[in-house]
């Protein structure tokens, strides 16, 4: 909800979870042709210390299935790509610092439409 709030007040708008793309990215901008993932740092396994932890439990269950969703996640994203996609991955850990995510946001997105109509 943090990213779609601030994509919103920077005057993007936005789909949800298009079920007809790879992956059912979580924001789609069709007339950009760009769509954002929003990831758990731990579940897909971002480089920071949250991603880096290992379950303590059933490590022979969690392991495997944590490494299948990395790779599942690089295929979507290629996928899309190649289909002519534009892809940010935003992750759990830079939601920390709104600053950082607004600008990560604004940089890929471009403009808003408004302002490239003027």
């Amino acid at each position: 909800m943090v990213v779609r709030r601030i994509v919103h007040r920077l005057g993007y708008r936005y789909r949800l979870h298009s079920k007809d793309l790879p992956g059912h990215p979580d924001l789609v901008f069709p007339a950009r042709r760009k769509v954002i993932f929003v990831h758990g740092c731990f579940w897909h396994r971002h480089s920071c210390s949250s991603g880096k932890e290992t379950p303590n439990s059933r490590a022979d269950f969690w392991l495997p299935k944590l490494k299948k969703n990395r790779e599942r996640d690089i295929e979507t994203c290629r996928r899309l790509r190649r289909l002519g996609w534009d892809v940010l991955v935003v992750w759990e850990c830079w939601t920390k610092s709104l600053d950082y995510l607004e600008k990560i946001v604004s940089r890929f997105l471009g403009p808003p439409l408004k302002e490239m109509r003027q």
